[in-house]
């Protein structure tokens, strides 16, 4: 069964709290189903988060950082709690936040949200959707929809004010998320570190499979 779609909110309705340094302070493995249900904020636009990737960093040939710090990847090192955002395939914005300690490389690639408030904003940024349900389903399209480019790669999203924040507003994540390869790589592709709220329309393809 499709969740229904979340009903828009304005920034003063938000409620929440931001999440602290020690909650992204942990295994990448950890942060990313965790992740799940909160709410990505960028300015007057946010969304639900409903799809995420874990990199292991030197540890996982998939990573970025798997041969170590690059002026590219040095935000991935430390501390947690900052954005990782990159271009890809030369057209592209992504965007991760940081997990683990300081100077051991991991992240976090959000994937996908349900967009929740500034929807009038996504979709003049990406007015190559038909459908609201495509606003978000990716992580270049999640980018292009919520504005988020390589002027916040190193933004500390611990920090009050900041413009991108990921916000708890009390929606747990679910007891257990649909779990899966990661797509887009070519290397340590049976790692089951894709995961998602179960059944959500707005993941990204392929769809993840329980």
């Amino acid at each position: 069964m499709a969740c229904p779609p979340e009903q828009p909110t304005s920034p003063s309705r938000r409620r929440g709290r931001g999440l602290s340094r020690s909650f992204f302070a942990r295994s990448a493995l950890e942060v990313a189903p965790d992740l799940l249900n909160k709410l990505l904020v960028v300015g007057d636009r946010s969304g639900r988060i409903v799809e995420v990737e874990a990199y292991m960093g030197e540890d996982d040939p998939a990573s970025h950082a798997y041969r170590g710090p690059t002026p590219r990847t040095a935000v991935m090192f430390g501390p947690a709690g900052h954005l990782y955002v990159y271009f890809s395939y030369g057209m592209h914005w992504c965007a991760n936040v940081v997990a683990g300690d300081d100077g051991i490389a991991s992240a976090v690639l959000l994937r996908a949200v349900r967009p929740v408030s500034g929807i009038d904003s996504m979709r003049a940024a990406r007015p190559a959707a038909r459908r609201d349900v495509d606003l978000t389903n990716g992580p270049a399209k999640l980018c292009q929809a919520l504005g988020i480019s390589g002027e916040l790669d190193g933004t500390d999203i611990t920090r009050p004010g900041a413009l991108v924040r990921i916000v708890d507003d009390a929606v747990a994540p679910p007891e257990l998320p649909t779990t899966g390869p990661r797509v887009g790589i070519s290397a340590a592709v049976d790692c089951p570190w894709r995961f998602s709220v179960p059944d959500d329309p707005h993941r990204s393809a392929p769809r993840p499979r329980p």
